[in-house]
């Protein structure tokens, strides 16, 4: 076997091959001979067809067939004996196939990068150092009372905060639109959960009270049938009740699963909670430097292949999270070409760090994610079984694993300076958010 090798473009080569016509003869009449012992032809009894007939009859099908097989080993030979890395599947470019010669032919494809890992002493990564305060766990005991509010019916007009529960009537041009119409609907006032015309004229109103509202459905609005409309709404108020926060009794602290063991009990399992969300979001913070170090200490030439591939991932799952089956309306893929190279060198880096340093996987902590991914599960142990029973979603489990090892590796490295910060800073606990989404149709 013949092979020459040329670097046309970056990454790129070209690797022409050349197996002798001897070989590939031999091959074929090898594969006949097998055929023969089980051909069945008409007017010859099974394994009696005689060698020319079988040729005649097969010979350029196993001739295709061995041609074929040539050319998958003979470049897993050529690309070992010249210690080439290919980043995917080649492209195949037949040169010389014909029955009765040499065979040869060219394959085009590109290789993994050298890399070479630069230092990571210089590199500084800030951790952030937090504690949760005693002012913290009240703040948080407080928002859990906010979770479940006590409602109490009144007898007077509607105020902030209230819960009032309308009937209501929407129409647009006249018509009344899909979902416009609701006969018990409970609206927190002040909550942003409808549109804030009707909010600001619910203020006021009491119970059997009646109104007129115009309203303009945002241009974002969710519903895409009257985003950015004018609606005029009719409303009744049938019940108002004020809003309180529970007591820390014993049947508040029953309604977050702990049956028993008191309020102080209670407040540590909630540090506890608190503590571990301070750790965790410490270390995803930490990681995320950790990952920016690699990829801007160690630029790379990237296969064009596998950022294709990355990039095709990423549309995918857009439109998975769109709920779109259709594979054809793959969003355009510039706005992933970014994310995509920075996976792609990423997973790379990773790699080479894990194998020139002799990293394994820790079984132990293969088992800790296991089972930190199954409790999240309502069945815990039926999606333990579903995951070692699956080569594949163990495979991704361990991947992840050396991932963090690897980010351990580095982190040792690094210069890690802790940098002070709240409860609040590092979680971004009591923040206030703007509603994502307001609703005014019976159907959402």
């Amino acid at each position: 076997m013949q092979v020459s090798l040329v670097s046309t473009n970056g990454l790129e080569r070209r690797l022409e091959v050349t197996v002798p016509g001897e070989l590939v003869a031999s091959r074929v009449d090898q594969q006949l001979k097998d055929l023969a012992r089980t051909a069945r032809l008409k007017g010859f009894r099974p394994g009696k067809v005689p060698f020319a007939v079988v040729r005649k009859q097969y010979g350029g099908q196993v001739h295709s067939e061995a041609v074929t097989d040539l050319m998958q080993k003979s470049f897993a030979e050529a690309v070992a004996q010249a210690k080439l890395r290919p980043a995917g599947d080649p492209r195949i470019e037949p040169l010389q196939v014909a029955p009765g010669a040499e065979l040869r032919y060219a394959a085009v494809f590109e290789v993994l990068p050298e890399i070479v890992l630069q230092p990571m002493e210089t590199v500084s990564v800030e951790r952030p150092a937090a504690t949760v305060t005693e002012g913290d766990v009240d703040a948080m005991l407080e928002s859990m009372r906010k979770q479940k509010p006590v409602f109490t019916e009144v007898d007077r007009p509607a105020a902030q905060s209230d819960r009032v529960t309308i009937a209501f009537e929407g129409r647009i041009d006249g018509e009344v639109f899909p979902g416009g119409k609701g006969e018990d609907l409970h609206v927190v006032l002040g909550a942003g959960t409808i549109l804030a015309e009707l909010d600001a004229a619910l203020v006021g109103m009491s119970v059997g009270g009646d109104k007129t509202v115009p309203a303009r459905f945002p241009d974002d609005y969710g519903a895409k049938a009257v985003a950015g409309k004018d609606a005029v709404f009719t409303v009744h108020v049938k019940k108002i009740e004020a809003q309180s926060l529970p007591e820390l009794d014993e049947e508040f602290i029953r309604g977050f699963g702990m049956p028993e063991g008191g309020l102080e009990e209670f407040r540590a399992q909630v540090r506890a909670t608190m503590e571990r969300e301070v750790a965790d979001t410490a270390q995803q913070r930490v990681r995320e430097q950790l990952l920016e170090a690699l990829y801007t200490h160690n630029p790379l030439e990237l296969p064009r292949v596998l950022i294709d591939e990355q990039v095709r991932d990423l549309q995918v799952q857009m439109l998975r999270r769109m709920g779109i089956q259709k594979i054809e309306q793959l969003p355009p893929r510039e706005p992933y070409e970014a994310p995509a190279r920075k996976r792609v060198a990423l997973g790379l880096i990773i790699g080479e760090i894990v194998r020139s340093n002799g990293i394994r996987v820790d079984r132990s902590r293969v088992e800790q994610r296991l089972g930190a991914v199954a409790a999240s599960y309502p069945d815990p142990d039926s999606v333990r079984r579903q995951y070692l029973q699956s080569r594949e979603a163990m495979a991704q489990l361990e991947s992840a694993v050396l991932e963090d090892q690897a980010l351990d590796w580095v982190q040792s490295r690094v210069q890690l300076v802790d940098k002070p910060a709240s409860f609040a800073d590092l979680t971004g606990f009591g923040r206030s958010k703007d509603p994502s989404q307001q609703r005014m149709t019976a159907d959402e």
